[in-house]
């Protein structure tokens, strides 16, 4: 587990399209599905975490890595940095706005090492809570979340690709 470096952006874009495309089957709209993973869509995510990485908009938002080293893959990633509800302070409050494992390499622990490096660098950072949203039929993802100690916290919003996509928050305390 580490800090994201400027040569990761094309393995954080990997990560997220294999990621999106698994997980996504079925609860997003298969055109929609296929262009935001499709060729194009890669070299666009991996400039975009590029940037991400390179320059954030602030010193408290982060990427982290998941390494393995056999062969030498980014296996999963996090990023995380102060909330962006208008309902969250992002003094205190922070979001994890994305956390995913390639597919097939699931079920090693990347998940939860992401989660905890994580956290242990909002706490550094200040951060009291933290939220992520989720949507409501990424079963998996909930499921990991809850048995972290996260909670659905009431909020709700749809995302709109088309079709209406429910999400929901969840959040979690993370220091006093």
């Amino acid at each position: 587990m580490r800090a994201a470096r400027e040569s990761d952006a094309a393995g954080l874009a990997r990560v997220q399209v294999a990621s999106w495309r698994c997980e996504y089957a079925g609860i997003v709209p298969e055109h929609l599905l296929s262009e935001l993973t499709g060729d194009s869509a890669v070299a666009l995510w991996q400039e975009r975490w590029r940037e991400a990485i390179t320059n954030p908009p602030t010193s408290r938002h982060r990427v982290h890595v998941a390494v393995e080293d056999t062969p030498r893959v980014i296996a999963g990633f996090a990023s995380a940095g102060p909330a962006t509800d208008a309902d969250r302070w992002p003094g205190t409050d922070a979001e994890l706005y994305e956390l995913r494992v390639l597919p097939e390499r699931t079920r090693r622990g990347h998940g939860s090492r992401l989660l905890h490096a994580v956290v242990d660098t909002l706490v550094e950072d200040g951060f009291h809570t933290a939220s992520t949203w989720a949507l409501e039929a990424d079963a998996t993802l909930r499921s990991f979340l809850e048995s972290s100690g996260w909670a659905a916290d009431g909020a709700s919003a749809d995302l709109d690709v088309g079709v209406r996509v429910p999400a929901i928050r969840l959040h979690t305390a993370i220091s006093e």
